[in-house]
């Protein structure tokens, strides 16, 4: 499976599946998906997530939203310590990586008006 730029998240906590799950949870925070479509979202193998679906369970990162017939749906769950430091640590990535943009983008500008003067 062909994966695009891994986002800060992965770049940070490195690519393993576990967090492709996680990431692709927080990247979608506001809507539930059934495992299927977080394996799918996510770029793992079914046997990947269920390797790694019952640890996010018995931690309390993962909740059930809703069922649909015998379908049931999830989301991370907010209301984890676990989670909520993720979500700080993936805006401090955020928040870092656009600094960072910023002052080279800045340093840019300085070389130009600097040569040109």
């Amino acid at each position: 499976m062909a994966r695009e730029e891994k986002s800060l998240f992965l770049q940070f906590f490195g690519d393993s599946a576990r967090f492709r799950m996680i990431d692709f949870l927080l990247e979608n925070r506001l809507r539930d998906f059934t495992k299927t479509e977080i394996a799918q979202g996510a770029q793992i193998s079914w046997a990947s997530l269920f390797n790694h679906w019952e640890k996010l369970e018995q931690d309390g990162m993962v909740k059930v939203t809703r069922s649909v017939g015998r379908v049931k749906l999830y989301q991370l769950n907010d209301r984890s310590p676990v989670v909520q430091q993720l979500k700080n640590i993936e805006l401090a990535l955020i928040k870092a990586a656009a600094d960072e943009e910023e002052d080279a983008v800045s340093m840019k500008v300085k070389a130009r008006v600097r040569t040109k003067s």
